[in-house]
């Protein structure tokens, strides 16, 4: 059946025919076929890969001609840096070096491995439904409709499995690409655009192309907490979840950015201790939970791995992490103690710290801009700049809350939303006010008047009716024999 170390299928990229097999209870479902959905991912990923990577290269020939080493230097870095870690990504997900595939590491080689990975993941889609296949596992999950649950299970075929791995691999590779090479080069070319004082057109489409993969990689992030929280559900988001995530997305990005450069430019040197800053407590916190839990490394994570091998792997993808969160919200937490290295309970008291913490350094970093601006900005109405730059970020907490209340695809799983906690909060400082007079209503307690609890639905076991059901299927038999 299903294989160690073979990727999970993400049901929400496979559509279900109406050809359901209820069993007796009509709890159980079975799906007998499945129609794949385009790899849309996959494709998105390499273009926008390939995007900034051509245009990176035509801005680093501009700058050569134009005599500035320091831009070209810096754009040619964070061009190639993010390049090389998706080439080993994609090898490494892939399991190429133990393979006989010369052509495709030859294509890694030449930083066009997403290009080649693209195509086998398109031809594998084409070919797909023309011949009948035996499935190779199930896949069980439960499908939430009008606040219950129904168990259900998808036969994943050898196409489905095939493009699953494209697309797990994609997914990581466009966060890689995002925040250690789409992040920085947006920076970068902003705060080169304010020092120069002119725009040029290739710079500007860089920085659209930038801020476009970093967007799409915020949401690979919030997608995937999502898949890993709930992963006994079957997780569909609809237009409007896509919407209100992209909304909250680039508003915080582009704040963050748009205050950290020109923070950058008043104070260029404290810019260095202030992104050190970050990153070490990012890149520190996970280790720092690791030793208080005394836990110890998970054996999981390569089995040829050793111990060094092991600590390496999780400091790089603590370093991705710390990276996430310098600029958004990373929506997941790590455990390096657990096998998954991601910690499935939402820390909703965490999610309030860090926006309520970003929001209090962006001010002081944009009052810090205001009062050490240079002339360059005497046309410029810095009061009105500081309270866009504001407002635009209390926006984006506005759409993550939206998201949140009405667009989470298991929010009939919190016990307590938005809504409620916000009513928690006015109820509070209205009995505050009042002197906490009997005869008024009191509010529900709560830990903290910021926290969400969830409560998921306690998920039936799938195995055991699985096997309840092929039992009454033999003694049926036995009966009739």
């Amino acid at each position: 059946m299903e294989e160690e170390g073979e990727p999970v299928v993400n049901i929400s990229d496979v559509e279900q025919f109406h050809q359901e097999s209820p069993s007796e209870n009509g709890v159980m479902l079975v799906v007998n076929h499945s129609n794949i959905q385009p790899p849309f991912s996959v494709v998105l990923a390499t273009l926008l890969y390939c995007a900034e990577f051509v245009c990176a290269a035509v801005l680093c020939n501009m700058y050569h001609k134009s005599d500035d080493d320091t831009w070209m230097g810096l754009t040619i870095t964070f061009m190639l840096v993010p390049a090389v870690l998706t080439q080993l990504a994609l090898t490494f997900i892939h399991r190429d070096l133990g393979r006989d595939r010369p052509l495709v590491l030859f294509l890694h080689l030449l930083l066009l491995g997403p290009l080649i990975r693209c195509f086998e993941a398109l031809m594998v889609y084409f070919k797909a439904g023309k011949e009948e296949e035996p499935y190779v596992t199930i896949s069980r999950k439960i499908k939430l409709k009008k606040d219950q649950g129904t168990p259900m299970e998808w036969e994943i075929g050898h196409s489905e499995r095939k493009l699953a791995t494209h697309r797990n691999a994609f997914k990581r590779t466009a966060v890689i690409q995002a925040f250690l090479g789409s992040t920085p080069q947006l920076t970068l070319q902003l705060y080169a655009t304010i020092q120069e004082k002119y725009l040029l057109p290739t710079r500007m489409t860089l920085m659209i192309i930038c801020l476009i993969s970093v967007t799409y990689g915020a949401l690979v992030c919030s997608v995937l907490a999502i898949n890993i929280r709930y992963d006994d559900y079957k997780v569909r988001l609809r237009p409007a979840a896509y919407l209100c995530m992209i909304l909250w997305r680039v508003l915080e990005i582009a704040t963050r950015v748009t205050s950290l450069v020109l923070f950058s430019t008043a104070l260029t040197y404290w810019v260095i201790p202030v992104g050190l800053g970050n990153l070490l407590f990012f890149f520190l916190l996970p280790w720092v939970e690791f030793w208080a839990r005394r836990a110890s490394l998970p054996d999981n994570v390569e089995k040829n791995f050793s111990k060094l091998g092991t600590t390496v792997v999780l400091s790089l993808v603590t370093f991705l992490y710390a990276c996430i969160n310098i600029f958004c919200w990373s929506a997941v937490q790590l455990d390096l103690g657990h096998r998954d290295l991601i910690e499935k309970k939402q820390r909703w008291g965490r999610l309030a710290a860090y926006y309520g913490g970003r929001f209090l350094e962006n001010g002081a970093l944009i009052t810090l801009w205001y009062f050490h601006k240079s002339d360059f900005y005497e046309y410029v109405c810095a009061p009105l700049l500081v309270a866009q730059l504001l407002i635009c970020y209390s926006l984006a907490v506005l759409f993550m809350l939206l998201f949140y209340q009405f667009c989470h695809p298991c929010r009939r799983l919190f016990r307590h939303n938005v809504h409620d906690c916000l009513a928690c909060v006015c109820c509070c400082i209205c009995c505050h006010r009042g002197g906490g007079r009997e005869g008024q209503a009191q509010p529900n307690s709560y830990s903290t008047t910021a926290t969400m609890v969830l409560v998921p639905l306690e998920p039936p076991d799938l195995t055991s009716q699985l096997v309840e059901r092929e039992t009454a299927i033999i003694e049926d038999i036995m009966e009739a024999a």
